[in-house]
């Protein structure tokens, strides 16, 4: 995108922008794969490589809104028993500890939980947090009930991953009544976006490829969102609420819905696509803590997730951009999201309706729907050495 390459710099992210989700991460290049490794058992083990747990803790947003969090309202943990689903590194539950927890239990699913006690024992924790290693759905916790859940359950596009349903799930089954989960509130909001440079130069492009026509390859391309980082100059509209999640009451059958908008043109300008970001919120604090994943923001590794459209829309100040958009776990991978947007646009110099379809997948699932079995998946990635994405993808 124009005007997205600088946004990185300083929080010492990748300085690629231009990733679409079926890249692949260098992460996934493990020579010692097991025959029997199945695609699932490696979505569990993508967060055993530390560098996926590093972009994540040199994302200063994301780190020191959890550590203000509980730094600045001791009174939510202090001696109160905290379960820390997809603990990670342990980061969450190390805050937590030093805040004054009475007990922290640090659930991991991947290899990482070895490395988390090994950090806990490091730290002087040891007799603060116990980690378990395994999936929250097959573990048993110690004790019946805990007084606080935390989580960084957020994946790109707010839902990717499905580990929300995870965090619903502790939440039924060991929060006591009355009791706090971190962070409580999530929303999603939608923007629109002029980006004629990368639409020309990854879109367009298949429609003449050395003289042939390679345009089943672009609407394949164009199902696909993008994550990366807006420039705010690129927005054409306000941006539009599409749901908030109370964490601490919905039902898992929230995080699909579908949700109408209506985004009205800031200036004359054309529109290649839209945008979603999302902010998270604790609103159980003594001053409620909020951070945003938005394009006027300052960048994430969540970054933005940008879905491009067929057509050029040509806009006027003023005018309105209206449809609606229908989010789901994909039927076949719930960790994937499957999307329906509708718009329609009856403005001045542009009269249209139309329905796209999009889908976010890893590539481990793209090539395993088409028809690649799991161990020669697996030995392929292992024998790869592409450094692209670092996948979002939690464990738990």
């Amino acid at each position: 995108m124009a005007g997205t390459k600088n946004n990185h710099n300083e929080q010492g992210s990748d300085q690629h922008t231009k990733l679409p989700f079926q890249d692949v991460d260098e992460t996934m290049c493990d020579a010692d794969v097991a025959d029997d490794t199945t695609s699932a058992d490696y979505y569990f083990d993508s967060y055993s490589h530390f560098g996926i747990h590093e972009e994540m803790l040199k994302d200063v947003v994301r780190t020191k809104s959890y550590r203000d969090v509980i730094y600045k309202n001791k009174f939510l943990v202090k001696d109160k028993i905290v379960l820390d689903v997809g603990a990670g590194t342990g980061i969450l539950s190390l805050f937590c500890a030093k805040a004054g927890a009475a007990h922290v239990y640090a659930v991991e699913c991947s290899q990482m939980a070895d490395t988390a006690k090994e950090i806990v024992k490091s730290n002087g924790f040891s007799d603060v947090i116990t980690v378990l290693k395994g999936k929250i759905e097959e573990i048993e916790l110690p004790v019946p009930k805990v007084d606080v859940i935390i989580s960084e359950w957020m994946g790109y596009f707010l839902v990717y991953e499905n580990m929300l349903e995870t965090v619903l799930y502790a939440r039924n089954k060991w929060l006591v009544d009355g009791g706090i989960v971190l962070p409580d509130k999530a929303s999603l909001y939608l923007t629109a976006i002029e980006d004629a440079h990368y639409k020309e130069d990854k879109v367009e492009f298949w429609n003449d490829v050395y003289g042939f026509d390679m345009s089943c390859i672009k609407r394949r391309a164009i199902t696909e969102p993008l994550v990366d980082t807006v420039d705010g100059n690129q927005i054409v509209t306000d941006s539009k609420l599409l749901k908030t999640m109370d964490i601490s009451k919905m039902a898992s059958e929230d995080a699909s819905f579908t949700s109408p908008f209506k985004l009205v043109a800031k200036r004359n300008d054309h529109i290649h696509a839209l945008v979603a970001y999302f902010d998270v919120s604790f609103t159980m604090c003594h001053k409620m803590i909020c951070f945003s994943t938005g394009p006027k923001a300052r960048a994430t590794h969540w970054k933005q997730t940008v879905l491009y459209l067929e057509d050029v829309l040509t806009i006027c100040e003023g005018e309105m951009l209206t449809g609606s958009m229908t989010i789901a776990p994909n039927k076949k991978n719930p960790r994937d999201v499957d999307i329906k947007l509708s718009y329609s646009l009856n403005g001045q110099h542009c009269k249209i309706s139309r329905t796209h379809f999009y889908k976010m997948r890893t590539r481990l699932q793209y090539w395993t729907d088409i028809g690649l079995e799991d161990a020669t998946l697996i030995h392929m990635l292992a024998e790869c050495r592409t450094t692209a994405l670092r996948f979002h993808i939690y464990t738990c």
